[in-house]
């Protein structure tokens, strides 16, 4: 990768990657009637301190840290797997659009495991890889692909191998029969790497092309130097021309360092040539002082950054800005360097303690899965022989499947090897479930049936009018639907996408109905402002649960009212928003009470919003499905703390989930004050 080097920096200051110091050392380009220019020994002077470069060792081209740890992958828990002929179908239906292709390719990486696929699938997979036009879309993908089909060979030519010795052959003797698929694998693979040195070749040229691009802006700069322009036409140009080799890609190694060595010779002769006036010169640096100020200031931001990565990632942005701003005052350059790098270390160092912490979890994470594991092995150690058998073993298996996804990640190292040893417990498992369920699919049918029925009678009901002895039935047979149990797949989507659609056209004729009711607006209004008065006009107590029942006094009797005209709605909300605040600044309220009031706030606005039972309905089906899986959580944890007993670090996981349970806890307190909120 080419070393970026600022073009107003002093040759002297050029430091190159471990690649380039490498290349031998070319005779810079010497231009005669530059070379013989005379200047006074104070101009020289002069100059050379103007163009002193602001570039202290520790902002080199090395990265900000030279020994990091490994940032953590992010964790992938497996959601559902895709065969690949529709990952083949979805590529080819994407061709055309490499981004798109690639996007996808990365979101399904994870998801799919070739080592899962068959030999067909995977050379079908590969032949369109190696069809796609952009290869490095597919390299990833193509690598994958190639060792698992590599395995299934191996495979298969060891099987053929030993039965031709078991049938009386000898070993040696052995040839292995090429069927349709090698031949087509080979030909793919071939067309692939032949794809590969093209796109090699290709990038060559572009590199010999920029090559050229630069060598001509030289030829530029030499007849700039010469150039008997104004002083400000002149560094215009020169700016311009800077900008241009900046945006320039990648030349080939060989030439990269004579390149640059020509480069900043006729760049510190251009210098020697114009001799910028020592004004400019100074507007120049105070104006680097202030961006370099200013990259202190968002450097010490990121200390109050909450994410550790994202604040990392940003600071190496800010390391490439000031190594690109040009030098500042040696009055203040040691002092700004200073701050810079303060703010710059413990950023470093926070984030240091933050992946220390998270491998210290993670070994925890590993200890409990492997406990797991040991619980796995003792349930399955027995097969079911019944239905009511084998859904009793499926609940256990269930829930250690919800424990290990509720774990966490394990070291690196470790991560693949411990999931195999889990999923090889519990594919066998499954495995002879799913035969014993084949048999029951008279069931699912049954259900579909039952389904059916509940929406002819939804679809019955859209047109009543009759709100409230509709929107019960239509409640019950909700509730009913739930109960029933799943129906085949492919009947699944449709017949619940039907459901719903019988159910929303209900509820949604019933929100309109409402909203169009404005009787007593006027009198609502008064009746408003004159809460908005009494709560102005409330004196505190000091004593927090008056003063709390005071508030949520307010609140109610504020909803009671009712709606108001609609040019006055935004204008009375925001005087009473504004006295709740004031109201709850002084009472000083907890976390979970000011998460509470807020919530207050929000379900006041939905219930006096347009479709207000609709969104209410929203509102109170996801905050209870929240509650459910976190109350399922709790449980799941208390019900199986047990399973860490025998392992090594028993104490120390037991308070872990401890801790997690009390958090659960905790979080599920104040949304049972939210739910009641709502209801």
């Amino acid at each position: 990768m080419e070393t970026k080097i600022q073009p107003d920096q002093n040759p002297e200051g050029l430091q190159t990657t471990e690649s380039q110091e490498d290349m031998s050392l070319s005779t810079p380009v010497v231009v005669d009637d530059i070379k013989n220019s005379q200047i006074s020994p104070e101009e020289k002077q002069w100059i050379s301190e103007a163009l002193t470069i602001d570039h202290p060792s520790p902002v080199s081209t090395s990265p900000v840290e030279t020994a990091t740890p490994p940032e953590p992958k992010e964790v992938h828990h497996q959601g559902p797997q895709i065969s690949g002929s529709e990952r083949r179908i979805i590529v080819r239906l994407l061709r055309g659009n490499s981004a798109a292709v690639e996007e996808y390719l990365d979101y399904t990486s994870e998801e799919i495991n070739y080592n899962d696929l068959n030999k067909q699938e995977l050379v079908d997979l590969l032949e369109d890889a190696v069809q796609e036009g952009d290869f490095e879309v597919v390299k990833s993908q193509v690598t994958k692909i190639n060792a698992a089909l590599r395995k299934i060979v191996k495979e298969e030519h060891d099987k053929e191998r030993h039965e031709f010795v078991t049938n009386g052959g000898k070993e040696e003797e052995f040839v292995p029969v090429e069927d349709s698929l090698d031949i087509r694998f080979r030909e793919a693979f071939n067309q692939y790497k032949q794809n590969k040195a093209r796109h090699s070749e290709e990038v060559e040229k572009v590199k010999v092309l920029n090559l050229q691009r630069k060598l001509d802006l030289l030829e530029e700069l030499k007849v700039l130097i010469n150039s008997e322009e104004t002083l400000k036409k002149t560094y215009d140009e020169f700016k311009n021309l800077q900008d241009t080799w900046k945006e320039i890609g990648m030349v080939p190694a060989a030439e990269l360092r004579n390149l640059w060595q020509n480069y900043h010779f006729l760049v510190e002769k251009f210098f020697d040539k114009v001799r910028i006036n020592k004004e400019l010169r100074d507007l120049d640096m105070k104006k680097n002082m202030e961006q370099k100020i200013e990259l202190c200031e968002k450097a010490e931001e990121l200390l109050m950054e909450k994410s550790i990565i994202k604040s990392f990632k940003l600071l190496q942005h800010y390391h490439e800005k000031w190594r690109e701003v040009g030098p500042v005052p040696s009055d203040v350059k040691e002092d700004i360097w200073e701050r810079f790098k303060g703010a710059s270390d413990k950023i470093n160092q926070r984030r240091k303690d933050h992946y220390k912490e998270l491998q210290g979890q993670q070994q925890s994470n590993f200890n409990a899965k492997k406990a797991l594991i040991e619980k796995a092995e003792e349930i399955l150690a027995i097969t079911p022989e019944s239905l009511k058998d084998w859904q009793s073993k499926t609940d256990q298996v269930n829930e250690l499947v919800r424990m290990w996804k509720s774990i966490g990640r394990a070291p690196n190292e470790h991560n693949d090897e411990v999931w195999q040893q889990f999923r090889e417990k519990l594919d066998g498992f499954f495995t002879a479930r799913r035969n014993y369920l084949n048999e029951l699919k008279d069931q699912q049918i049954n259900n579909y049936n039952l389904k059916l029925d509940l929406c002819v009678r939804a679809e019955s009901f859209a047109e009543s009018e009759d709100w409230k002895e509709i929107t019960r039935e239509l409640i019950n047979l909700q509730k009913e639907w739930k109960k029933i149990g799943p129906v085949p797949r492919k009947h699944s989507d449709k017949i619940w996408k039907r459901f719903r659609s019988a159910c929303d056209q209900f509820f949604e004729r019933k929100s309109s109905h409402f909203k169009n009711q404005h009787g007593f607006e006027e009198e609502n209004l008064k009746k408003k402002q004159e809460l908005v008065a009494k709560i102005v006009g409330f004196e505190m107590q000091n004593q927090k649960s008056a003063d709390m029942e005071a508030l949520n006094g307010f609140q109610r009797e504020w909803v009671e009212i009712g709606h108001v005209p609609f040019q006055m709605k935004d204008k009375i909300q925001h005087e009473y928003r504004e006295a709740i605040d004031n109201l709850m600044n002084k009472m000083h309220l907890s976390k979970s009470e000011a998460i509470v009031t807020d919530f207050k706030t929000r379900v006041e606005s939905l219930k006096t919003g347009p479709e207000s039972d609709r969104k209410l309905y929203q509102e109170r089906n996801a905050l209870a499905i929240k509650m459910k899986r976190i109350q399922d959580d709790v449980m799941l944890w208390e019900n199986n703390i047990g399973f860490f007993s025998n392992s090594k670090q028993a104490n120390k996981l037991k308070m872990e989930f401890e801790n997690k349970i009390e958090r659960a806890k905790q979080e599920l307190a104040v949304m049972k004050e939210q739910l009641r909120l709502l209801n």
